[in-house]
Parts: structure tokens; sequence; C-alpha cells
């Protein structure tokens, strides 16, 4: 038998690791609206599915005090385990330890287990407090940051990446979240930004607070930085379960499919969405109509309203959405929006998820200020986005396509294996009102009775070249359907893309007007 010294030697140190900071910093956390790393960890995996690797890694620093701070697992605890049934890995960074800093071990932790996923093929789960750069370990802490970053980029596109902020995330350690698929942020507790409030004040003597640098509120409505925000860590880290649950775990696999849950609401399309063209609508309403019952999961809700992004199931099966909101800006394409959707577009593609684009666009939205912000390079990113994509693309025109921006919503000649379009659908290149006012601009202003002839103008162009069945005609356009037929369509649609094969130009990569 061994002696028993070996034992209480490891479970010894078992328990230090465990303990992280100790009593009193964990106790500060739990003040401050925080979770411990562990914490964390129990409510991101299935009950008791979690395993712990590379627990008793240490900082070799004796510099600075630093022997005295050293605990095992370098305030991270890496690992793996199951959510919703499927393996994933996972870090967790202890602010208790040295304030979750990161140095030389604390990265090689993080490294090893990102190399670890994407050998799996399965999606990597990044919880993020940390005070930063470890300023005693020098360079090597800088050198930890470059070697995640690396890891982030080779996973890109190949396994599901998600961010999840929980405390500040300062300087370089912002940027492993930003390559990323997903970032999740809680309301008051999380906090991203490149420069603290006193660099900020030294360099430009600007006193700002770090709530207006880099608070979860910031970068969900105006840096767009983040992608889901909760009230804290509990709910917040069931919000990844939850996203978890429409993604296939790697490149190759496809979405998990579930039961369908739906209760017909087609019938009520017609008086969710006006015939007037200028009213406005909200396209949710749209979705939830059409769409397996409580299935939609919005993402970025509150940026760039004016285009709504998301996931949902279609008898079961996951659609990724694109789809203009009226509600905002009348559902105008800005920068932001061209942006956002490319991103997602982007993603669907990579994870081999069908995309479903509603239209009711008036155009891509006008004026200086878009124009100088960049309008032109933002708005190619989302005609390249699907133009690049060679997943199943299925788009439904209900109201409004007009101009570069119904050529950017998905349209047929760009790539759309099918199109449908509403009877109250118009397609072209401007309103009527502006293209008579262009075209027939003599006869209006030769005629008596110029208001009574300019409506019979608007008219004509309206009957002529507008309605759906001109661009059916066309081939623009599979077919024009009743709103109470969308769902079968859209059924119908996406069955027969399941076997779509894909086809590419030999190249290295393409170069997106980033």
């Amino acid at each position: 038998m061994w002696r028993d010294e070996y034992r209480e030697e490891l479970l010894k140190k078992r328990e230090t690791a465990k303990a992280g900071g100790g009593k009193k910093r964990l106790e500060k956390q739990h003040e401050k609206g925080k979770l411990s790393a562990r914490e964390r960890l129990d409510i991101l995996f299935d009950s008791g599915t979690f395993v712990e690797v590379d627990g008793l890694i240490e900082s070799r620093i004796d510099d600075f005090h630093m022997a005295e701070k050293r605990v095992p697992g370098d305030g991270v605890v890496t690992g793996y385990g199951r959510i919703n049934g499927r393996l994933a890995f996972a870090y967790s960074e202890d602010f208790t330890v040295i304030g979750g800093t990161l140095g030389e071990y604390h990265s090689l932790k993080i490294c090893r287990i990102m190399e670890r996923a994407l050998e799996m093929r399965v999606p990597l789960i990044a919880i993020n407090d940390s005070g930063g750069a470890r300023i005693e370990e020098g360079v090597s802490s800088l050198n930890g940051y470059s070697g995640m970053f690396l890891r982030n980029t080779r996973a890109s596109g190949v396994i599901p990446q998600i961010a999840v902020i929980m405390g500040p995330c300062a300087g370089g350690a912002c940027y492993s979240p930003a390559i990323c698929d997903f970032i999740f942020m809680t309301e008051n507790t999380s906090r991203m930004f490149i420069t603290g409030p006193g660099v900020v004040k030294e360099v430009i003597g600007e006193d700002v607070s770090s709530f207006e640098l880099g608070s979860a509120k910031i970068h969900m409505e105006r840096s767009g930085v983040a992608h889901f925000v909760f009230k804290d860590d509990s709910s917040c880290l069931k919000g990844v379960r939850k996203l978890l649950s429409y993604l296939p775990i790697n490149n190759k696999e496809k979405a998990p499919e579930t039961g369908s849950s739906y209760i017909d609401t087609t019938d009520i399309l017609q008086e969710i969405v006006p015939e007037e063209q200028r009213k406005v609508y909200d396209i949710r309403k749209v979705i939830d109509a059409v769409m397996d019952t409580a299935s939609f999961l919005e993402i970025q809700e509150d940026y760039a309203a004016n285009l709504v992004v998301g996931f949902a199931r279609l008898e079961g099966k996951v659609l990724g959405i694109v789809a203009n909101q009226p509600f905002v800006l009348g559902g105008a394409l800005d920068g932001n929006a061209s942006e956002k959707g490319a991103r997602f577009i982007r993603f669907c593609d990579a994870f081999n998820i069908p995309i479903l684009t509603l239209v009711d666009v008036p155009g891509f939205f006008p004026g200086t200020k878009q124009e100088h912000s960049g309008i032109i390079r933002k708005g190619a990113k989302i005609l390249y986005a699907y133009s690049e994509a060679t997943v199943p693309k299925v788009s439904l025109i209900m109201r409004k396509a007009y101009g570069g921006a119904y050529i950017a919503m998905n349209s047929k000649s760009m790539g759309a294996d099918m199109v449908y379009a509403w009877p109250i659908a118009q397609i072209a290149v401007m309103g009527a009102e502006g293209a008579a006012d262009i075209i027939y601009k003599r006869e209006i202003e030769n005629a008596q009775d110029r208001e009574k002839v300019r409506e019979e103008f608007i008219e004509r162009y309206r009957n002529n070249f507008m309605n759906p069945y001109v661009a059916a005609s066309r081939g623009y356009i599979d077919e024009v359907i009743l709103p109470e037929e969308t769902r079968k369509k859209l059924i119908d649609a996406f069955d027969m893309c399941q076997t779509k094969s894909k086809y590419s130009v030999e190249k290295k990569h393409g170069n997106i007007p980033l």
C-alpha cells in the first residue's frame, strides 16, 4: 500500500487549486454580483460532466513577490464537458487569482485547450474576467496573447467560438473575443475597452468612466461589439447554452434538429404587413408567424436594428434569418446594417446553416453622413457575403425591393436558389413617385392639371414596371405566392436544396472589402 502522505499531498494541492484566491476574494467577487470561475462552468456544462485539465500548472515567476501570490491553476480553469449532451471545451478566468491576469502559464493553459477544441472539432467557450496582461511577467504575457489570436484565427470557420465577458476585458485581451463568432456580456459587470480611463485622460485630457468606454450597453447599441447582453452571470451562461442548441459542433456537421412545434398563424400575415408601402410594421411578427413557434433567437437585437438577424427553426431544422425591419429607418440598409448582415451570413455559410432572406427594403440609406462613413465599402460587404455563400439561400420579397438594396438582399442573379414574392411586392430601381417625376418630367410640367397627370403617370409606372409579375416574367422571381402559402413554400424550397453541392473557383481566398 502507498503511504497516506501521497494521497494527502495530492488532495491538498487539489483543494488549493479549487480555492483560487481564497475565501475573502471569493466573497468580494460575489459582492460585485459575479460568480466564481468554477461556479460559471457548473452552469455552462451539463451537471457533473465538466472535466478539468492542467489544474496544477503554476507560474514560475518569483519576482515582485509573485511567489506569495502563486497558486495551482494560475488564474484560469480549463477543461471539457457536455453542453446539451454534446462535447465542448472551455476556459474560465479566475479574477480572485492575481486579478485573473494573463501570464506565461495562464496563456499556455488557454492555448492548449484551444488546440484540443480544434483537434476534436467541437465548440470553444471563453469566459473572460481578467485584469489584462500580467505586468510582472513582461513580454511573456504579451506573447501569450499572440498565441491565442493565432489559434482563434485557425479555428475560425471550423468550430464555433463564443466569448463570454463577465468582468474587465481590457487592452490586447479584447482581440481574442473580437475574433470569436459571438460575444456575450452582462449588464453591470462586463467592461471591454482598449485603453482605460486613466490612459484616455493622459493622452487627450478627457475624463471618462469605464462605463462610457466599454459597458455592455455601449457595445450592444453603439459599437456593435456585443451580440447578446444578459442581466447577470447565470442568465448569460444559460443564454450561451441556448445559442449552442442552434449550432453544429463544427463546419462538417449539420445543426441539431428538433421536433416541430407550430401553431398556424399565416392567415394573419396580411394583417401584419400593410399593403400601403409607407406604413411600418415589426418584421419579427412575420418571422414568428412563419417559423416554428417561439423558435426565433435574435442576434444583436439593439444594434443596426434596421436589419434583423438570428436563428429560427422551420419544421425543426435551423435556418439563419436576414430580414429588413421597416420599423427602423423604413428598413433601409445603412453601413452598420450591411456589416451586421455580412458577418452573420458568413457565419451561416461557414457552418452549413441555410439562409432565409425576408425583403422589404426601400434602398441604401442616403445622406452625406452615410457616404462619408463608407457606405460604399460597407454596403459591398453584404453583396460579397451573399455572393460567396454556397449554403441553400431562399428569399421572400414581401413589399418593397428597390435599387441596389434589392440586389444586395439575395436577389436571384446574386445566387438565390429560390425567390418568392407576395402579390403586393414592388421591384424597381426606385419608388413609382420618384421614377415618374424623372421619366415623365416634361409631360408633367406641360400639363394643365399637373397633380392629376402626375398621379396618372405614377399609376402607369407602378402597373407596368413594379408589380411582381413583371419580374416573374423575366425570371427574376420563381413564383408569386399568397401570404398563407409562405410556410409551405419555404419548407418545400429548403427541402429541395438539401442536396445542393458546393463549388468554387480555385483560389487561396477572396478579398472581401473590409
